[in-house]
């Protein structure tokens, strides 16, 4: 299965953060699985960051790539499929990412439970938030 994960579920699963739950990291970590970040999810920490909404630390790139993680480009196929998802959510980034993940067959990780709206047309996997 080919998975993109949503960028706090990459940021979370970065830091091991305690917020991701231990089966959406087996899933992040199954070796059967191919694990894609968007260059978007990229771009929104970059945007996050200068606004001063999010911290990071260290280089995110450098530590994604050493721990067998793949970027996924996003190219003008992607920005067409945006025009295909009912707008039911306002976030630039994560129309985007559903965008991406519906256009390339991916399956998407995320914590936001808003994004279910876009099941079964996209493959949404809930992960667990875990309070901390």
């Amino acid at each position: 299965m080919t998975l993109l994960l949503d960028t706090h579920v990459w940021l979370w699963w970065l830091t091991d953060d305690e917020a991701l739950s231990a089966a959406a990291r087996a899933d992040i970590e199954d070796l059967d699985n191919q694990v894609l970040v968007s260059s978007i999810s990229m771009w929104e920490v970059v945007i996050k960051s200068q606004l001063g909404k999010l911290k990071v630390d260290g280089d995110v790139v450098a530590a994604t790539l050493s721990r067998g993680i793949t970027f996924l480009p996003f190219g003008v196929n992607h920005a067409q499929a945006v025009e295909q998802l009912v707008p039911l959510h306002r976030d630039p980034f994560d129309r985007a990412l559903l965008a991406q993940a519906a256009c390339d067959g991916l399956r998407f990780l995320t914590a936001d439970r808003d994004l279910r709206v876009y099941a079964p047309g996209v493959d949404v996997k809930m992960v667990e938030r875990l309070e901390g």
